[in-house]
């Protein structure tokens, strides 16, 4: 029996099959041979691939706005507390400053989007009632929970550094002794919370981010340390800026190297990156991320220029994040990016679901 068709000659769930004569969609075995030698002759018809009554296969998630802005704050916070902790160690006041105050104001933009996606804020503290390594919600609620409350103190004592001696009393004398232990602390917990986000999206089963889940966590790494590095041109001082625009630089080509070879490995589930919305977004981040990092090299006697480079940067990450969200819709919409995918796996042998147990599992076992 032929994997396209079911027992009583229907096709499976998701597939429809229209006649297309000649076509080279799936061959059948022990067919005629042509005249010649030129191999068998097509007899079973391309398949075009359509869920029944139009509806998706995959559902695509339930998100808004919300989400993508999400993503992009919390990578922005995560740089900003790692930059803040090298300016902190390399004595750069400034610059310590600028990170610490953006990755709390980061951070707190990302949890209003958060919360305003789950509906209720009782909804994210239910998630801390257990601890599951196994799932990328639990693990990166238990992170946002350790890191929040060391990026807070650290931005808590930078402003109360920048009152007047005679105001510091009482128990804002203690913020000289958190002061750098915070900080450090919450740069030590920011690359997990840059690349958390990625696992998230990569765990589900919308086949434009599932696909993703080697290089995506690269590609968001690599785009919070841009968008952190691009805050720090814009808002501190040009002398203190120079592991900013190290950072940029090392955070743009890490991102777009990544991006490629993401690209390259995703096969038929790429496709979205490079059309609609999501097409534009991942285009524009490209071409904001390369010519920020290109400023931020040339921009170290330049205010004017480092500013341009660090808006262009914040600009391409918030692009990338965008672009992959989109991309992940658009491919649980159409069925294609399911059904493709899992075919071509059952054609090379490969598993193409598991068991309770984790086991792999053949089609028909």
């Amino acid at each position: 029996m032929s994997p396209e068709v079911g027992r009583h000659g229907a096709p499976p769930p998701g597939v429809d099959i229209d006649a297309t004569p000649g076509s080279a969609g799936g061959r059948r075995r022990g067919g005629r041979r042509k005249r010649g030698g030129g191999g068998d002759r097509s007899m079973v018809p391309e398949a075009t691939f359509r869920s029944y009554y139009s509806r998706a296969i995959v559902k695509p998630a339930p998100w808004e706005a919300d989400i993508p802005a999400y993503l992009f704050a919390g990578g922005l916070a995560a740089g900003s507390s790692l930059l803040a902790a090298g300016a902190d160690l390399t004595g750069r006041p400034s610059l310590r400053r600028a990170g610490r105050l953006g990755a709390i104001g980061a951070l707190s933009f990302s949890m209003a989007a958060l919360v305003h996606d789950l509906g209720r804020p009782e909804r994210f503290l239910n998630m801390l009632r257990v601890a599951k390594l196994t799932s990328p919600m639990s693990v990166g609620t238990w992170i946002l929970s350790i890191y929040g409350p060391f990026a807070g103190a650290a931005a808590a004592a930078e402003l109360v550094g920048m009152l007047p001696d005679g105001a510091r009393r009482g128990p804002l004398r203690l913020a000289a002794h958190v002061d750098r232990p915070a900080g450090l602390l919450a740069g030590l917990f920011a690359p997990p919370v840059a690349a958390y986000t990625a696992v998230l999206l990569s765990d589900t089963a919308t086949p434009s981010w599932h696909a993703a889940y080697r290089e995506l966590p690269f590609v968001f790494v690599g785009s919070a340390a841009a968008a952190s590095a691009g805050f720090a041109l814009v808002t501190a001082p040009l002398a203190e800026t120079g592991p900013a625009r190290r950072m940029a630089v090392g955070g743009a080509v890490l991102e777009l190297l990544a991006e490629r070879r993401m690209e390259h490995s995703m096969g038929i589930a790429a496709e979205p990156l490079h059309t609609g919305k999501a097409g534009k977004l991942m285009r524009a981040s490209k071409t904001l991320t390369a010519a920020g990092a290109a400023g931020a090299l040339l921009s170290g006697r330049s205010r004017a220029l480092a500013v341009l480079s660090g808006a262009a940067l914040l600009a391409g990450s918030a692009c990338t994040r965008f672009g992959v969200f989109e991309a992940g819709q658009e491919s649980a919409r159409d069925p294609k990016y399911t059904v493709v995918p899992q075919r071509a796996r059952l054609d090379r042998g490969e598993p193409v679901r598991y068991s309770e147990n984790g086991t792999p599992r053949r089609s028909g076992e």
